[in-house]
């Protein structure tokens, strides 16, 4: 049995690709921040198959103390794919005037620090295996921006450069890979207190030459194509209904 372990797994993506994987008859490690949608999800699925570990993925000693934990419970055996998912999801920090250090940090730290510290710990499991793989949550907003996301967009362009770096180096035993999502519908996905069903307007959905907003499944999808995929590293695989090629015009 093969084993996944993905970071921000408490809610939306995350919890969807941890819920996919372990459909596949994976072993699913969770880390998150958010104790209470960890909770919900050990009462989803068996201990024996799944381990969901609270932990602030950006500091180095929480990273370190879950580790300890994951490789007991994996005793021995590999860690066969990580996906380095965590983020701070609102990527709006206001004016740049007004945008402290201590907010840019925390948006670094989330996804771009937190992808280095995981796949430094992760790096002796991930060898272990005969064909192993990392997958990095970036984001469409690594190659365009909305107006006063700066310190998301630099979180997420670093992702992109961390991949191929990666990419580089480690393989071709472990190949590196990055999902850039576009607009995608996390409600449905959000732990229960949070859940909601929003009903996109025909002008959202039209946005999309796919002719709806993502969902979550669909890059839980992408991740495990990218897994099993032998021929691609150092790739960014944009999924976004095919919004980023769309010319829209104001009128």
């Amino acid at each position: 049995m093969r084993t996944i372990l993905i970071t921000g797994a408490g809610n939306g993506i995350g919890r969807a690709i941890a819920m996919h994987f372990h459909g596949l008859d994976w072993r699913v490690i969770g880390l998150d921040r958010d104790a209470e949608a960890l909770a919900e999800l050990r009462d989803a699925l068996p201990r024996e198959t799944a381990l969901f570990l609270t932990a602030d993925v950006g500091r180095e000693g929480a990273v370190a103390g879950a580790f300890e934990r994951v490789e007991d419970w994996l005793d021995g055996d590999p860690l066969d794919c990580v996906v380095n998912n965590s983020g701070i999801a609102d990527p709006y920090a206001g004016p740049l005037e007004k945008l402290a250090l201590k907010d840019w940090q925390a948006w670094v730290d989330a996804s771009l620090t937190a992808a280095f510290l995981v796949t430094r710990s992760a790096l002796p499991l991930l060898r272990r295996a005969q064909t192993a793989s990392i997958v990095n949550m970036s984001s469409t907003r690594a190659v365009m921006s909305e107006p006063d996301t700066f310190a998301y967009a630099a979180a997420k362009g670093g992702l992109d450069a961390l991949t191929h770096s990666l990419a580089v180096s480690l393989g071709p035993a472990i190949r590196v890979n990055a999902i850039r999502p576009g607009w995608i519908e996390t409600g449905p996905w959000q732990k229960t207190g949070q859940r909601s069903n929003p009903d996109h307007r025909a002008r959202d959905r039209d946005q999309h030459p796919a002719g709806r907003i993502g969902r979550p499944e669909d890059i839980a999808q992408a991740v495990a194509y990218l897994h099993e995929a032998g021929f691609v590293t150092g790739q960014h695989l944009n999924i976004d209904g095919g919004m980023t090629v769309k010319m829209i015009y104001e009128h």
